[in-house]
């Protein structure tokens, strides 16, 4: 089942199975297509920010989402982590052998779910256009936006005044945490 699936609570806010911003806005006519804002929304580092956020004791620390086996691999680490070449897919053992002073955490796949729908509620208060990539992503349609409240979460965005959103997701990777790139 997709992740989108799995969202009935926020149907309203997610464009319907399958499609996608240029589908859904070709259907509302052709000429509104390129005067849309889109936003692409990463959170920096979610699955370790939100162990950071949760655990005091973690913050300012190299800490790697990973179940410690010699078969597992890295779901994301901290910036501290990062520093010493801990990325996200790499094995769990070298991850072991770059950052001697690392803190291993299982990752807790529903906690971040639930984050993630915390973070979703946010960005509905902004714009009703959403299309979420995964748990810490999503593509935001601001054209006619709204106000929010912030999680205590960083996240960087690109943000780009025509429909093409691969500009957008460059940019949101330019500088972690957070950025803004015009």
């Amino acid at each position: 089942m997709s992740l989108r699936g799995n969202l009935s609570l926020h149907r309203k806010t997610i464009l319907p199975e399958r499609a996608d911003f240029a589908t859904h806005h070709l259907q509302r006519g052709f000429g509104i297509l390129f005067d849309r804002k889109i936003v692409h929304v990463d959170m920096d580092a979610f699955y370790a920010s939100v162990e950071q956020r949760d655990d005091p004791r973690l913050q300012g620390k190299p800490v790697i989402i990973a179940w410690r086996s010699t078969r597992s691999v890295v779901c994301t680490a901290s910036y501290e982590a990062r520093h010493f070449g801990v990325r996200s897919a790499i094995p769990a053992v070298r991850a072991e052998r770059l950052c001697s002073d690392r803190i291993f955490v299982p990752p807790d796949f529903a906690r971040y779910r639930a984050v993630s729908y915390s973070v979703r509620e946010i960005f509905a208060r902004h714009t009703d256009l959403i299309e979420p990539l995964s748990l810490d992503e999503a593509y935001l349609d601001v054209t006619e936006n709204k106000t929010g409240l912030p999680l205590n979460l960083t996240a960087s965005a690109g943000i780009i005044q025509r429909y093409n959103s691969l500009p957008s997701r460059r940019d949101s990777n330019v500088r972690h945490p957070p950025s803004l790139c015009r």
